[in-house]
């Protein structure tokens, strides 16, 4: 039995050239070979599966009986490569298949899944599932395409785009101010209940940037709530708990219809950045390609 690996296929190519042109010679224009290297290739091929596959004469080439069964599944190999290649090139050209993003869980719903939604439109093919998580999800081992990360990242060996950038403003609700007034310099702010983001690496600690490019670093003695989850501080200071530092995307909409207040607003917190992640391969797929550029467009037209 003729073992693969003694077998270099590219010959099938050349083989199929010459039946298909009907000589060495026009098999070889089309290839773009010297005509004395077909004829080695053609040499080759029957030496390594150990048959005679065409009988030459002075004016044209003849199949064997097993060159024709040969040829004929040849022709089946090399369709069927080409499918192959066209099925595997498909998300190259056109995004299609299933695109898993992973973000955190308040930007996911507030930010990425409008762009997600317009992107499926766009594209019909393209199957959308949104991993909202707190935690950092692993990619390789979840199986995500994509993952959009607030803030300061890690080293990871991911490739990383940056799409935009935040800030975080002191709120709380215009209940809580009248109950309990506003503070006119940062140094006030630890006078005030806290509504705290528990899962930060320091909670009780803000840092703000105000004029001139001043920072001042506050700890938070007070504190009123404590969640988890950005949604849940939220909410809380919309009921009227405490003051809260909040990411701008997360309550521009309430500052805006009067729900939240922005206390100091001449000082927010350091701006960070917004960047997308995703494995490091030869190709990107196009379909983390389109996200990530539909993401860029839609934040930079909310500037």
């Amino acid at each position: 039995m003729v073992n693969l690996n003694d077998v270099n296929l590219n010959r099938l190519v050349t083989f199929n050239a010459v039946i298909e042109a009907g000589s060495f010679t026009a098999a070889a224009a089309k290839l773009g070979l010297a005509k004395t290297m077909v004829s080695k290739h053609m040499q080759l091929l029957e030496a390594e599966i150990g048959v005679n596959l065409l009988v030459r004469t002075t004016r044209r080439l003849i199949l064997t009986e097993a060159g024709r069964a040969f040829h004929e599944a040849c022709v089946e190999i090399l369709n069927r490569t080409d499918e192959a290649i066209l099925q595997a090139r498909t998300g190259l050209e056109s995004p299609s298949g299933t695109l898993r993003v992973a973000t955190p869980i308040d930007y996911g719903a507030l930010v990425v899944v409008p762009v997600l939604v317009e992107l499926q439109m766009r594209y019909p093919a393209l199957k959308i599932e949104l991993v909202c998580a707190d935690h950092q999800v692993d990619l390789i081992a979840e199986g995500v395409d994509v993952a959009v990360r607030l803030g300061r990242l890690v080293d990871s060996g991911l490739i990383a785009t940056r799409v935009g950038s935040f800030v975080k403003w002191v709120v709380a609700s215009p209940e809580f101010v009248a109950a309990f007034g506003q503070p006119d310099t940062p140094d006030m702010l630890p006078g005030f209940p806290y509504v705290m983001l528990s899962v930060l690496p320091q909670p009780q600690t803000i840092t703000l940037l105000g004029p001139q490019n001043k920072k001042q670093i506050i700890q938070m003695t007070t504190t009123a709530f404590s969640s988890n989850t950005v949604n849940a501080c939220r909410a809380a200071v919309l009921a009227g708990s405490g003051v809260a530092l909040m990411t701008d995307f997360s309550v521009a909409e309430d500052v805006q219809a009067g729900r939240l207040l922005r206390l100091l607003p001449e000082w927010t917190a350091p701006t960070a950045d917004i960047h997308a992640l995703f494995q490091a391969t030869p190709h990107r797929q196009q379909k983390v390609r389109v996200f990530v550029e539909a993401l860029k467009t839609a934040l930079s037209a909310s500037i």
